[in-house]
């Protein structure tokens, strides 16, 4: 069986050279990925270095509701929703990364993903059959559409390949679609540390533990509504940090593992989206996650002595994403909307105390709520000699549905007396003053009140990915 197994999984390891390379210190053929640890100055090797590179496809699509009021609608009643939008996005990605062993079981780490295309569409929603149109109706279009009805986007939409046109067959279910994006996010800098290691201990599990920055490198992502193709890029322009653990044991024929990780936002670029504006805006902070993922390796094939092993992964996963503001689905609708050299709906006031409007931007990001990400994915991995690891992986999710727009109106301030601060009455009257510093020039009304909110139905997400592994 060895004789007609590895060699056909040579030709492909050959097929998938392409798709990542992962340079390293050789390591006995005991453990997964997540037994798999850098480290240099063992006995009989010198430095260990990984270099790797790797693609994954990503798909994600979500239904998109808003919030309505119902005439008669007394207090404590439910929220009414209606249908309005569909979305749907594409994501094609490379990872490059490095990772060199400092001495026993310690490593640093540098990745760089790079996005080879990002393309984003929004659609009227007519997923019913039949289709019907007009109060109530299931079905939505140009004419009972409350994104058209309140001018967030025109009649025609917005077409980044036509954006002095649009979309003029109202026949087309399509009405807006954003420009295809690539370049750069953030960069990756890490350190791990591996403070039990099975490869040295077969009595112990190997436990990882590490801490990541990811430094903001590419062009914040934008939109300019009449030349689309100036702002491609898909950067956040936030530094973030991550901290992870995981821990592995190889049992007889499985493997089982768990990762677990939380990344916050510490700090930002002087072109982020998620700048405070001051005044009473509150909660501007991108969003904070953490995730678990479990699961366990099959292993079918193991022969240490000649380093071939043959696996199948099967886990699961689960990610809290915690209030904060984020790009959402409709993140590039609000920045057509909000515009500050148009007319559209959502342009901000950067001064509420100052009379008239000072016109600002919407940057597009909104706040988004609490939502929690469940999935499961399946591997495919083979060990071919002591150089050679390749793997390929399809993944999927769901989220739960979540609110992508209600930024607070403002921040509720103690009431002075005479202008001093130390004279000021411990109590509020639980009310944002017009015209005052209480207000968030964050807020616009007509996406982020209480019945006229965006939220994200039904998201699914899909991920393929392939990976090679050469070890040295």
């Amino acid at each position: 069986m060895r004789g007609r197994l590895f060699p056909s999984l040579r030709a492909l390891g050959a097929s998938l050279g392409a798709s990542l390379v992962v340079l390293g210190a050789a390591a006995p053929a005991i453990a997964g990925p997540d037994s798999e640890v850098t480290s240099s100055f063992d006995v009989g090797h010198g430095f260990g270095l990984h270099a790797s590179f790797g693609y994954l496809f990503q798909y994600h699509s979500a239904g998109i509701s808003r919030e309505h009021v119902v005439p008669g609608a007394q207090p404590g009643d439910a929220t009414a929703l209606e249908r309005d939008l569909t979305y749907s996005s594409m994501r094609h990605s490379i990872v490059p990364r490095l990772e060199l062993g400092l001495f026993h079981d310690v490593w640093v780490a540098v990745a760089l993903p790079v996005v080879i295309t990002d393309s984003r569409s929004l659609e009227f929603d007519q997923r019913n059959t039949p289709c019907t149109f007009g109060p109530d109706a299931p079905c939505v279009n140009r004419s009972n559409s409350s994104t058209i009805a309140d001018g967030i986007l025109p009649s025609n939409g917005f077409d980044a390949r036509d954006p002095m046109v649009g979309f003029t067959d109202p026949a087309n279910p399509l009405i807006f679609r954003g420009p295809d994006r690539k370049g750069l996010d953030q960069l990756d800098l890490g350190v791990g540390w591996a403070p039990l290691n099975q490869r040295r201990d077969d009595t112990k599990p190997t436990w990882k533990v590490g801490v990541d920055l990811r430094i903001a490198v590419g062009k914040v992502a934008k939109l300019d509504r009449l030349d689309p193709s100036r702002e491609t890029g898909v950067g956040s322009g936030v530094h973030e940090l991550r901290l992870w653990t995981t821990v592995a044991k190889k049992r007889g024929w499985a493997e089982p593992y768990v990762d677990m990780w939380w990344q916050a936002p510490i700090c930002m670029t002087s072109a982020s989206a998620f700048h405070d504006p001051g005044f009473g805006a509150r909660r501007t902070d991108k969003q904070q996650e953490a995730g678990l993922h479990f699961g366990f390796e099959a292993i079918a094939v193991d022969h240490p002595a000649d380093h071939e092993r043959f696996s199948l992964d099967f886990s699961g996963r689960l990610v809290g994403h915690f209030e904060g503001r984020q790009y959402s689905e409709m993140w590039e609708v609000f920045a057509f909307a909000g515009d500050a050299g148009g007319t559209g709906p959502l342009i901000l006031d950067a001064d509420p105390t100052v009379t008239g409007m000072q016109a600002l931007s919407h940057p597009g990001v909104s706040n988004v709520e609490n939502y929690i990400e469940a999935g499961g994915q399946f591997a495919a991995r083979a060990e071919i000699g002591p150089r050679v690891h390749i793997a390929a992986l399809g993944a999927f999710s769901g989220e739960t549905q979540h609110i992508i727009s209600f930024a607070d109106a403002g921040t509720d301030l103690p009431t002075c007396k005479d202008g001093q601060t130390s004279a000021c009455e411990t109590d509020r009257n639980e009310v944002v003053n017009p015209g005052t510093t209480e207000v968030s020039p964050l807020h616009v009304p007509l996406i982020d009140l209480v019945g006229h909110r965006y939220r994200a139905l039904g998201g699914l997400d899909v991920q393929v990915g392939a990976e090679l592994q050469i070890l040295f």
